[in-house]
């Protein structure tokens, strides 16, 4: 047998854990033995090198013993041997305590700063805003807020989390290094527990934003978020919460646990909604982004005493460089595109799309109408439409459902998808329900290029991509799930952008993301139309923390009931080739009940950072709309 010498620096490393794993009481003897191995012998050097040592044995013996006493803090007192062990035994006891004292004030200042790094400890702070939960969405939410808080010498928003304060802290300055005038404060904690969230003082706070964990029982998760915000103070706050779920059927729960103040929006509704609108209307999603985020043009209600008594009609040409698009009544309900004939009353206020408050300013318009280039539109016989649909997720059955509702009978929908046990069965019900579309499922994996070969994409009318869910393995982390479904698209995406090169055909494309960073990878065309769920509901959450009054607006823009936007034909407008002002546009939109909110050119579709699209134009500016160009409304369904 081989024989294996270890080392002696090893043996001694071995020898010394040994003895600092015994009991307290060996590992003092020891220690002090070592001390004293060390203490001695300089000491006696110390005493023999000296210019003027001792001449006798017991004087040199007495220095030593001096030197040492010193050393090692218990004196070194010279005299008779009850005097030496009187003053050695005080030492010790001195020694004791000073360094239990000191042990205690290390601990005390430790534990202290454990709890901050921890988040533990509270946030006094009033007007506020808190941000509870953590996903993807933390982010945008964050981004958008200090984009807000710009103008506000001192904004503070306080992240609550069930996760580590630090690691908060890190990423959020790695995904936002500029807060600008914003301070972030992150804490620790079970966003359900109303003990917990008293750590960022929810009742002083200007607005609570409940973000939607992202997994399967993420509502459940929001509601009883919810629930932990009522019992946090006695009596509600003037703050408002905004809340999103994912399933629309859990809406009505979370709008009873956030009480009258709560605003909670259904993220699928939505989504699946938007995916719809914008694949029928391309450039729909670069309008929606134009309005949501903070910078460029936003909504804003103003008060406009002096057109108290007249028509709402007639308010829309009474300011040039805003747009006009409701009213806010005394009760606090907005009316999106009334009827023009509706009178305005002394407590309504204006609801515009401006570029700030204070630019809303009452300017007549009406002189700027050239009714010569004001046409008239022609109505157009509704065709029946090929429409695919690559991928499946748990919007998918809204998005069909949705679609029924638009399109002509006999329109039909290909849905291509993975075919898993999970998958086919719910695909299957959802095809059963539409009466207006032929549905027909395709069992294949949308990232093979031969499958897109075959279904001949450029054919179609408009193609609609979607995450496809149920590739990753179950119980897999939701931010796993995520990039797993985002990662598919973009190679769906790809080849499709290889199809589009190979044919020289232009593919109609509205795609779905979760994560707004992988938009950027997106291999398609500039100005393509994308709907990043996480980045959309952050959006609107942002929106209405700041400005309350625009949480019954969003309800009734993405309300199916309600007036929404919509990309039209500029000759059912003005006169193609005609170079009019943009009032004239207004006063068209007028006698069709709508309200002109802006317009894309197509000459301009594919340049950035717009893509053609103007929101909120001078009314002044004259504009030459071509037959291929779009009017932006507002209108009814």
């Amino acid at each position: 047998m081989v024989q294996h010498t270890r080392p002696l620096w090893r043996r001694l490393q071995y020898r010394l854990d040994y003895l600092v794993s015994r009991s307290t009481t060996a590992l003092i003897g020891w220690l002090t033995l070592v001390c004293l191995s060390v203490v001695v012998p300089a000491s006696v050097v110390l005493v023999w090198a000296d210019h003027q040592p001792p001449a006798t044995f017991s004087g040199q013996l007495t220095a030593v013993w001096v030197s040492v006493g010193k050393t090692l803090k218990i004196g070194g007192a010279v005299g008779s041997p009850l005097y030496v062990l009187a003053s050695i035994l005080l030492a010790l006891i001195a020694l004791l305590f000073v360094s239990t004292l000191v042990s205690l004030i290390t601990t005390g200042i430790n534990q202290r700063i454990m709890e901050l790094r921890l988040g533990h400890s509270t946030v006094l702070e009033a007007r506020h805003t808190v941000v509870l939960g953590w996903s993807d969405q933390i982010f945008p939410v964050t981004a958008e807020l200090v984009t807000a808080n710009c103008n506000q010498p001192r904004a503070v928003v306080a992240v609550l989390a069930p996760k580590d304060k630090v690691e908060m802290e890190e990423e959020i300055d790695a995904r936002i290094p500029d807060t600008g005038t914003t301070t972030i404060v992150c804490r620790s904690g079970c966003t359900t527990d109303p003990a917990v969230l008293a750590r960022v003082s929810p009742q002083t706070a200007k607005a609570v934003l409940v973000l939607p964990p992202g997994a399967d029982d993420g509502d459940t998760q929001v509601v009883k978020t919810l629930l932990a915000l009522n019992a946090v103070a006695a009596e509600p706050g003037d703050a408002i919460v905004v809340a999103a779920v994912q399933h629309a059927h859990n809406r009505v729960t979370a709008q009873l646990a956030a009480g009258p103040r709560g605003r909670v929006f259904a993220i699928d509704d939505i989504v699946a909604r938007l995916l719809v609108q914008t694949a029928r209307q391309p450039g729909l999603s670069l309008v929606y982004q134009e309005l949501l985020d903070f910078e460029g043009v936003e909504f804003y209600t103003v008060a406009a005493p002096t057109l108290t008594g007249c028509t709402f009609g007639e308010a829309l040409l009474s300011f040039t460089t805003s747009t006009v698009v409701g009213l806010l009544r005394e009760n606090a309900t907005v009316a999106l595109n009334p009827d023009p004939a509706t009178t305005i009353a002394s407590s309504d206020q204006i609801v515009v799309i401006a570029e700030d408050d204070g630019t809303a300013v009452v300017a007549d318009a009406a002189s700027c109408i050239d009714e010569e280039a004001i046409a008239t539109a022609v109505p157009r016989t509704p065709t029946t439409e090929r429409l695919l649909l690559l991928g499946w997720n748990r919007r998918a059955p809204l998005i069909v459902e949705q679609l029924a509702t638009y399109v002509r009978a006999g329109t039909t929908l290909d849905i291509v998808a993975l075919g898993d046990n999970a998958t086919m069965p719910s695909a299957y019900d959802a095809t059963v329900a539409p009466q207006h579309l032929d549905v027909t499922m395709h069992c294949a994996d949308t990232t093979d290029p031969r499958v897109l070969t075959r279904l001949n994409v450029p054919s179609y009318d408009s193609v609609i991509v979607i995450g496809e869910a149920g590739c990753t393995p179950t119980g897999a982390p939701v931010l796993t799930q995520v990039t797993e479904a985002d990662d598919r698209t973009l190679v769906t995406l790809l080849h499709l952008r290889s199809i589009e090169e190979t044919t020289r055909q232009k593919i109609s494309l509205t795609t779905e993301m979760t994560d707004d960073r992988n938009r950027l990878l997106a291999p398609v065309r500039e100005g393509a139309d994308f709907i990043v769920s996480g980045r959309l509901i952050s959006l609107l959450m942002t929106q209405i923390s700041e400005n309350p009054s625009l949480a019954d607006l969003f309800g009734e823009l993405f309300n199916a009931e309600g007036s929404g936007l919509y990309l039209k034909p500029a000759g059912d407008y003005v006169h193609p080739g005609s170079k009019t002002t943009f009032a004239t546009v207004v006063a068209s939109a007028r006698r069709r009940h709508e309200c002109a909110v802006g317009y894309r050119l197509r000459s301009q579709a594919a340049t950035s950072p717009t893509y053609g699209v103007r929101i909120n134009p001078d009314k002044r500016q004259r504009v030459r709309f071509t037959a291929d160009d779009w009017v932006i409304v507002l209108a009814g369904n």
